[in-house]
Order: structure tokens, then sequence, then C-alpha cells
């Protein structure tokens, strides 16, 4: 049985990941610092389970990785662990030079020396593996996506933080020989996920008959990667990836994001109409744009289908459709996340 320590995974990719991962007979160590994103209640099913152990502590707490690689021996970190959130990097961008940054640095530091550590075969077989985002490639216009070879062009406190822990990951492989890889992904979607994001937000604010606020025109374009597709990459990227390399994720789904919120609305129609009987789309309100919001993300994962033979199986219509069918059967993990200190503010407004 393969044990991987997985940081970052009580959040909404690594959380999923997490689930996938035991579900698959996978012993996992999730480490969280249990911030706001940070949500228990995603791995609930696992209390009790013998493959699964949770530690709370910070990655940049380089005694307690240290601690924790010691006694559970893993054959891979997977670090999903970083404030993510652009709007909140607005606001407050120390926080996310602090974890993304700094934290990345104890957390490499840690793994570094436990794998000089390592005997063979052991130490061949040892993968870190850095989970990223496309925002550190900046802004697109119309045409054109994102290569692993685009270069860096990060326009948010969060986008120049997870570039900096990016390059980091790349300088520990080529300083010290540590065995690195790296995914870039596109915006994730799905169940479990923190309602400050696009997605959760708009079905919140729908259910509860308020504004669904639309930055600018609504005619910003992201590419959309339902979650699990997205785990299902980065266990592909951890048993076939070439060491030291990246790899773009992306799902195939590039929309608008007025395209988006009609979706969710569409959909939710169908499934709780208003008692009104009015369409959910007469909520959406244009609000002013958030300072430096990229117009286009897109992402050619080329590399990833060619290299490894690995593609996306949910379309966006699919995920979609299951995304708020989570939330609607889910509401009492929604309402227990809101009972916190996030209440679907509006945030990210400093410029």
């Amino acid at each position: 049985m393969p044990t991987w320590l997985v940081t970052g995974g009580a959040g909404f990719i690594g959380g999923n990941f997490v689930l996938e991962a035991v579900g698959q007979g996978v012993r996992v160590i999730t480490l969280d610092a249990l911030t706001y994103a940070g949500n228990l209640d995603t791995l609930a099913s696992l209390e009790g389970n013998p493959n699964h152990v949770f530690a709370q502590g910070d990655i940049g707490d380089s005694a307690l990785v240290s601690e924790l690689l010691a006694k559970y021996r893993p054959d891979a970190v997977l670090n999903f662990a970083a404030e993510s959130h652009v709007d909140r990097s607005i606001d407050g961008p120390g926080a996310f030079i602090q974890t993304n940054v700094v934290g990345t640095l104890g957390l490499l530091e840690a793994v570094r020396d436990y794998w000089k550590a390592l005997p063979e075969p052991a130490k061949s077989a040892f993968r870190f593996l850095h989970v990223s985002t496309d925002e550190v490639y900046g802004s697109l216009g119309d045409t054109g996506k994102f290569t692993e070879e685009t270069p860096y062009a990060p326009n948010s406190p969060y986008s120049a933080s997870k570039a900096a822990s990016d390059h980091l990951v790349r300088a520990f492989h080529h300083t010290y020989g540590l065995p690195v890889l790296t995914t870039n992904c596109s915006n994730n979607y799905g169940p479990y996920h923190f309602p400050e994001k696009l997605i959760p937000l708009v079905i919140a604010k729908a259910l509860a008959g308020e504004p669904l606020p639309v930055y600018g025109d609504g005619k910003n374009v992201r590419d959309w990667l339902f979650v699990s597709d997205h785990c299902s990459a980065i266990r592909t990227v951890l048993a076939k990836g070439q060491v030291g390399e990246t790899y773009n994720v992306g799902g195939n789904a590039e929309r608008q994001n007025i395209e988006v919120v009609q979706a969710i609305c569409a959909l939710l129609d169908q499934r709780r109409p208003r008692e009104d009987g009015q369409p959910r789309s007469n909520q959406i309100t244009y609000v002013t744009d958030r300072p430096g919001h990229d117009r286009r993300y897109a992402i050619d994962a080329t590399k990833l289908k060619e290299q490894l033979g690995w593609e996306p199986q949910h379309t966006f219509e699919e995920g979609i459709a299951t995304t708020v069918d989570w939330y609607l059967d889910n509401q009492a993990w929604v309402q227990r996340v809101l009972d916190g200190s996030y209440r679907m503010e509006r945030i990210g407004t400093s410029a």
C-alpha cells in the first residue's frame, strides 16, 4: 500500500484528492492548518478509517513536517496547501506570501532532508508533486492558450505568490536534485468548493434570492476543470511524469463568467424553481470589476495527453449539473461553512 503525505488536504481540491486516494487504497497522511478554507467536514467520511491520518499544522512548520515524514515514511508528498482566492490576496497579500512562498520553502527544506536520507530504492522512487495554477502565466487575449513554455507574468498577489512557489520547487530540483513534479491547472469546480468562489457563491446566493454579482461585463473567460478530472490528472503525473517537468491540466471547457452564471441559473430553475416563477437569471447584477482582473485563461494540455495519456472525462455540462446537484443535496455542509467567518461578503475591492 503506498503512503502519501498530502498538504492542504482539508481544502477543496486537496479534500477531493484525499477522498479519492483513500477510496483507491492509498494510505494518506493529511496535513492542513485549517484556516478559513480548510474544513474537516469534507473528510468526515474518513473518520475511523485506518488508512487516513489527519494532522493539523502549517506547511512552514518544518519540525512538524519532519516529524510526520519520519513517523509515516511516505512514498510521495503532494502539496495542495495554499492561500488561493484572488480577491483575498488583494485585501491582504501578506498571508499569501507567508503560506505560498515562506511555507512552501519550509516544506521543501523538510522534504529535501527526508528524501536525502532515504535508502535505495525508496529514494529513487520518491516524488514531490507541487499543485499550482494557470494564473501564474498572466492573461491571454482572444486567442491562444497557455503551454508549459509560456513565460510567467502574474498579475495578482495570489498568482505572484504561486509563481514564486513554482520557482522554488524548480530550484530545489536543480540545486539539490529533489525529484519534483509540478502541475498548473485551470479553474476547478465541483463538490466541497468553498463558497467564496464563483460557482458555489452563485448557487448559494441564487437559492437565498440574493443578487448574483458578475464582475465587469461578465465576459472574462476561464477554462473550467471538474475537480475529479484534476485529481485523476495529478495521480497520472505522480505515476508517470518525468522528474523536473511541468504539466498543464485543463478541462477543455472555456466559458465566459456570464455563461457560467446563466448555466447555474437554468439548472436551478429546473431543480429548485423560485416561488414567484421568475427565472433566476433576473437576479444577475453586474458589479464593478476587481482590480487587475485577467481577461482570459485557457490551458493547452497537449503535453499531458500525448506523453502521459490523460484527458478530462467530464464535459462542462455534465460537471456543472453534478456540482449543482451536490450543493442542493449537501446544504448542511454549506451552512456549517457559512456559520464560520465567511458570509458571502464582497471582498477584493481594495486597489
